[in-house]
């Protein structure tokens, strides 16, 4: 169910529209256009707002943004 949160979340930061085919494997960084450093910056921005928590600098990097499920298990740590 978080992939879902998640997916639907990075398609409302990048405004996107194709997001209904995204899963897992769905690549990011490098691979959808719409995402560049200030869309990362509402991404994280976003994420910290919806589930509470807080985003240090040093846990960004570009394997957190590689996959769509990458990104969902960085959000499934940081509520554990």
């Amino acid at each position: 169910m978080l992939d879902k949160e998640v997916i639907a979340l990075v398609a409302e930061c990048l405004q996107v529209e194709d997001s209904e085919q995204w899963d897992d494997r769905t690549e990011l960084l490098g691979s959808i256009p719409e995402l560049d450093s200030m869309a990362i910056v509402t991404i994280i921005t976003t994420m910290e707002e919806n589930y509470g928590f807080t985003i240090d600098d040093d846990e960004i990097s570009a394997e957190v943004f590689e996959t769509v499920g990458a990104l969902t298990e960085f959000v499934k740590e940081k509520l554990a």
